[in-house]
């Protein structure tokens, strides 16, 4: 279940990467129209089949991970001294 602070764009976003994943990187391409051609057959296969997207991080596992960046990265001390 896709918690409801969630933005539809990250399910957008994860599902390009998984184009680009799947599809995009593995082939070689001589025009826009195979690419095209690549990217719909590879939606059409997914919708044939699909699946929601899965959250694998709680919402204490993403605001820990939050925390412990602000800490690496805040400026240290000495820092806001010089």
């Amino acid at each position: 279940m896709t918690p409801t602070s969630s933005s539809w764009l990250n399910q957008v976003e994860r599902f390009v990467a998984l184009i680009t994943e799947r599809k995009i990187r593995r082939g070689i391409y001589r025009s826009v129209a195979e690419v095209r051609t690549e990217i719909t057959s590879f939606i059409e296969q997914h919708n044939a089949d699909p699946s929601p997207f899965r959250w694998t991080k709680s919402a204490d596992d993403i605001l820990s991970s939050i925390e412990r960046f602000c800490a690496h990265n805040q400026p240290r001390r000495h820092e806001l001294l010089v």
